[in-house]
């Protein structure tokens, strides 16, 4: 029996979808990429803005029409949308057979198993992750679970929960076994990484102390930091990063706007002068650090002179990349209580000149590297035989890629040097191979044995 898995949302979903997929294939299912051959479909939903869970229900129509053109037995929808709208959903969507929030997944294997469609068998590995990606040496590895931080606009808190870390021990026995199956760069991500382990009893370890573990207890030679706020980069966190090269020069840090009254309406820790002290000393004790964030235009009561002023700062402060997005309410949040009051046009007008901007912004600090020679992975070969990474600076499928010539007989998981000649496209670098720094292995390291999960914080990812 085949299964298949379409993931919407951030990266957590995926880390999710991992475990929810090694969790099945115990219990003999084969994973599928080819929906139509599954004879189970799971739709793994994000609910955090309505685009979003537009996404999430026509992935969820399109995979119930598979009941009928397909192989497909059963369709199960999870996540968060379904944690949020589980009872609306139940009554739309009465092709889909089970529903389960992201705070229900234990009871995905009973309620299978319940319907006939697999054997609860005991668990061999608890808490294997199976790769469902096309990039084996890229992975994602989830430190913690929810959120504290209450931003009026988010309604993650609703869906996550508060904010739970997963121990040290637990954390690093995960990318153990991720590098096991290869891995070569590990994206930490969380609602927040400078959270971690704030609610563990050790209150002396912090993200600084976790980032050291993985370094010391891993061969990984890539970690990079997604989603980190401002207000949580220490002193500390910055001597690391700066003394550890196996820690890479970028950060994801989310500022969301640059206005303090908007900042305050979004109930935000930061603010426009602390955000800007921040990433200053940032750039000046990791030198060469490429910073990323994300802004909401058009929230509640966000006038036009609180988006000149987001303008002026995006322009001042030079991220090398910003994602922005829409305000839409979202149920159940403090925002949702306000006034929706921007118009849709006003929105699409704002974000269309804030994406254009940093267009020029990003291409301008990508041009500032041409000459320069600077460390990046091999990732893929493309169909024309050109070979496509990215360097220290590009996170995973947001950031753009570098094209590299003279690369074509190394393998995706290679750490090469590579001379910078061009920008293209104002996201991309065109390169030249200069030197192979390191190869990935053929095979798993026999000196390393799988590492065991047993108990822990393990079994509580994703739920």
């Amino acid at each position: 029996m085949k299964v298949g898995f379409l993931t919407l949302g951030c990266d957590k979903n995926t880390v999710d979808t991992e475990r929810y997929l090694a969790d099945l294939a115990d219990r003999g299912l084969e994973p599928t990429s080819v929906m139509e051959e599954a004879d189970i479909i799971l739709v793994n939903t994000c609910g955090f803005i309505d685009a979003a869970k537009r996404e999430s229900i026509d992935a969820i129509v399109e995979a119930g029409a598979l009941k009928v053109t397909g192989n497909a037995k059963a369709v199960v929808a999870v996540g968060c949308m379904v944690q949020r709208h589980k009872a609306e959903l139940q009554e739309a969507l009465p092709e889909v057979d089970l529903f389960l929030g992201s705070s229900e997944m234990d009871r995905l294997i009973p309620e299978l198993a319940a319907r006939g469609f697999i054997d609860e068998a005991p668990v061999i590995h608890p808490g294997v992750r199976l790769f469902s990606g096309d990039v084996p040496h890229i992975r994602y590895l989830k430190i913690s679970e929810g959120c504290d931080h209450g931003c009026a606009f988010c309604a993650i808190p609703l869906m996550r929960g508060k904010h739970r870390s997963f121990t040290m021990d637990d954390v690093v026995r995960e990318a153990q076994l991720l590098e096991a199956q290869g891995a070569r760069e590990l994206n930490l991500v969380a609602q927040d990484l400078a959270h971690w382990g704030r609610d563990l009893r050790d209150d002396k370890r912090g993200l600084a102390e976790l980032l050291e573990a993985l370094v010391e207890h891993t061969g990984v030679p890539w970690f990079r930091m997604l989603y980190l706020y401002s207000s949580g980069i220490t002193p500390r966190l910055l001597e690391v990063m700066a003394r550890e090269s196996r820690i890479l020069p970028y950060l994801d840090m989310p500022m969301q706007h640059a206005s303090d009254a908007v900042l305050k309406r979004m109930r935000r820790p930061e603010r426009e002068a602390t955000i800007r002290e921040r990433v200053a000393t940032v750039r000046q004790v990791v030198p060469d650090i490429a910073i990323r964030t994300t802004c909401i235009v058009g929230f509640p009561g966000e006038t036009d002179a609180d988006f000149d002023t987001l303008m002026r700062f995006i322009e001042e402060v030079q991220f090398e990349r910003v994602g922005a997005f829409t305000y839409s309410p979202q149920e159940g949040t403090k925002a949702a209580e306000m006034e929706d009051d921007v118009p849709d046009e006003v929105k699409r007008e704002r974000l269309e000149r804030l994406t254009e901007l940093q267009r020029y912004i990003t291409a301008e600090r990508y041009e500032q590297r041409i000459g320069r020679t600077v460390r990046a992975m091999v990732d893929r070969i493309e169909d024309d035989g050109v070979v496509q990474g990215r360097t220290i600076w590009q996170a995973d499928d947001v950031d753009g890629v570098t094209r590299v010539d003279g690369a074509e007989d190394l393998r995706p998981g290679t750490i090469i040097d590579v001379a910078l000649q061009d920008v293209e496209d104002d996201y991309d670098f065109a390169a030249s191979l200069v030197r192979v720094v390191s190869t990935p292995a053929l095979a798993p390291k026999k000196s390393r044995a799988l590492p065991m999960m047993g108990g822990g914080s393990i079994g509580s990812f994703g739920r």
